[in-house]
């Protein structure tokens, strides 16, 4: 370590201050204590290039402890990643390229969003599994297409959370050796001491799961950093290297709460400037030469690998094809020509129809790979070429165990790796337990697939515990995020189609237990596609409309049909997603959805979006209580969810 090292170090802190107090809001306490672990990565051991930021064969790191964003955007300034001073002086301002916590695709450099605690270590898990699989599939013949780490920092808080116990159990169980934690362990969170909370033997329980555990005590000396990270390189195991940094280091209040969430006195911001000299936010000729000579050197690694990847294509030509395809192409899935045709005759639970379709698209696209929480028999999320394993690292089945937690956000690490299609599955009233991640899937626009199955009260005797009712309102709530309740099998292929399509969005598939009819004939256009349509045309002059999705499909147009004995002519509507309906034309809504005539809306849950498509003089009818434990047909008939009960109530 020299003293262009540590000019560095002190330049990284002085310029996170300088973000955080002219933004007036910031973490100044990571982003102190952490600086020369940072600086270490970016300086002396990520093999990067700024020049081609999404290059396939990169290190990945994520910042696990997102509120530290600070630091990240004054490293990837000096680190040359096009962060510009004026970005620094904009942190956390609207529209600007540094916002408050790491958001993919906002900023060159961030390899995902971040900052909700706990979200880190599975993203860069899911990251760690897509890099084994592409490595075992690929390299060949001395020539390495995929060869890379995934580095994640995680603070106090991330170490606490419920989803990191779940993916560090997983990730030990599969012996993840490409994945190094970086553990910022200051002993201080928010309201005060960590040891007021928790008093755990970390370096006995992450050698129990699995890990290659080290501790550095004295951090500020990097050669000791890069010395740790190389020994996990070596380790032949995942590896968890706890740093004993200080809190705000060089602050009045170093070593405190005080630090944590607050602009730091501008006296403490003054003296940090006046450490390295020059004006707020300069940075000195020195330290970017020191940046650019681990550019140059990553450039050559950079050319190195280029050289191989053509040889790699003249020696191989038929396996670069394939590999090019799965991380840059498309796979075209026609869902006429290659997924089953659906009659009449078909009457199974959705969920069946689900994983027939699933099976094909993981036969057709390498890409697919997923797996469910312990439920893969119940839900069909399941994928092929065997369970992925320390000894299957081509396995495209993921058995997750009952973690859901990390599951969702596992899924989210594979996708952004690049090369894949992550998918994951489970009873639909435990999507609860997936909520976090699933909202970052679409704050990021992952393409990933949620299959979640069990998704009414027609679960049965199970009862009110595993019954959903609020949980669609939930999921309809989270923007940028298809979420589909197909009524039959025709349905369930057009909403896959759906997925396949939308490929800056995630989907959920919501899916049935109980068996259902095929009620739609399976051909022409994908009506799925428009979020709502015409089902059952009005048999006379139009009375009502009933609206309706899922299981509930069947029921409204034999409720139409009754009701065409009492001289009432109900058009049914099917509307498996809302969302996908509300960015049609206004033209087209109104054709579906006439002003001026009755609305009825049936859906077996809480269903409250619907009163987005209902009058004063309309009616819903839903779920607005937990459960009851029976038969499902019997559960149902006691909410009212039947021919006689739905006519009584239209009548009236």
């Amino acid at each position: 370590m020299d003293k262009i090292d540590r000019l560095a170090i002190e330049t990284l802190r002085t310029l996170s201050a300088e973000e955080i107090n002219s933004a007036n809001s910031g973490h100044p306490g990571v982003a102190l204590g952490a600086a020369p672990i940072v600086y270490t990565l970016y300086a002396k051991v990520l093999k990067v290039n700024p020049r081609d930021p999404e290059w396939i064969n990169r290190d990945r790191f994520i910042l696990g402890a997102g509120h530290g964003s600070s630091l990240l955007y004054a490293t990837l300034h000096v680190a040359g990643f096009g962060v510009t001073i004026d970005d620094l002086k904009n942190f956390r301002k609207i529209d600007s390229r540094t916002p408050g916590h790491p958001e993919l695709h906002i900023t060159s450099g961030v390899d995902a969003s971040s900052g909700p605690l706990g979200q880190g270590i599975p993203e860069a898990i899911g990251m760690a599994i897509a890099e084994s699989q592409l490595a075992e599939k690929y390299n060949r013949g001395g020539i390495k297409l995929i060869d890379h780490y995934t580095y994640v920092l995680v603070g106090d808080g991330d170490i606490q959370e419920g989803v990191t116990q779940e993916a560090l159990s997983f990730g030990g169980y599969h012996g993840l050796d490409k994945l190094i934690i970086l553990y910022d362990s200051n002993d201080v969170q928010l309201d005060g001491r960590v040891d007021a909370c928790i008093n755990e033997n970390t370096k006995a329980k992450l050698e129990a799961m699995g890990y290659y555990y080290q501790i550095v005590r004295y951090t500020e000396n990097i050669d000791d950093i890069e010395a740790a990270i190389n020994n996990a390189k070596k380790s032949g195991k995942p590896s968890f290297i706890e740093f004993k940094t200080t809190i705000g280091k060089g602050a009045t209040h170093e070593g405190t709460n005080k630090v944590h969430g607050a602009p730091l006195p501008i006296e403490d911001v003054t003296r940090f400037r006046e450490t390295i000299g020059g004006e707020p936010f300069d940075v000195s000729e020195e330290v970017y030469a020191r940046f650019r000579e681990r550019n140059e050197y990553n450039q050559k690694v950079y050319e190195e690998y280029m050289n191989s990847r053509f040889q790699y294509q003249t020696r191989f030509p038929e396996m670069f094809e394939e590999f090019d395809n799965q991380i840059n192409g498309d796979i075209d899935i026609d869902i006429r020509k290659d997924l089953p045709e659906y009659d009449f005759s078909y009457e199974k639970a959705t969920r069946m129809a689900s994983g027939e379709i699933l099976n094909i698209l993981c036969n057709k696209d390498p890409r697919m790979i997923g797996g469910a929480a312990d439920v893969q028999s119940s839900c069909k999320a399941q994928g092929i070429d065997g369970d992925y394993s320390i000894n299957n690292r081509l396995g495209r089945n993921i058995r997750y165990g009952v973690r859901e937690h990390a599951m969702a956000a596992i899924s989210n690490g594979l996708t952004i790796h690049g090369g894949f299609r992550a998918f994951c599955g489970g009873f639909f009233v435990f999507s609860d337990y997936l909520k976090p991640a699933m909202r970052l899937s679409a704050l990021m626009g992952l393409q990933v697939l949620y299959l979640f199955s069990h998704d009414t009260v027609a679960v049965g005797e199970d009862g009110p515990t595993h019954q959903p009712v609020e949980q669609v309102t939930m999921l309809r709530s989270i923007p940028n995020l298809n979420v589909i309740r197909p009524c039959d099998a025709v349905e369930v292929k057009e909403a896959y189609d759906v997925y396949l399509k939308n490929k800056n969005r995630p989907t959920v598939i919501l899916l049935t237990r109980q068996a259902v009819p095929t009620i739609r004939e399976d051909m022409g256009e994908n009506k799925l596609a428009k979020g709502g349509y015409i089902f059952y045309p009005e048999q006379g002059e139009l009375n009502l409309i009933i609206m309706a999705n899922g299981s509930e499909v069947s029921l409204a147009v034999n409720v139409a049909r009754e009701l065409e004995e009492h001289n009432v002519y109900a058009r049914v509507v099917s509307m498996p997603c809302f969302n996908l309906f509300d960015e049609q034309s206004k033209e087209y809504q109104e054709s579906v959805l006439p002003r001026g005539v009755r609305r009825v809306a049936l859906e077996a849950d809480d269903a409250v979006h619907f009163y987005k498509y209902l009058g004063l003089d309309d009616q819903l009818i839903n779920i607005d209580s937990f459960g009851i434990s029976g038969k499902a047909n019997l559960v149902m008939d006691y909410f009212g969810f039947n021919v006689e009960s739905v006519v009584k109530k239209i009548l009236k």
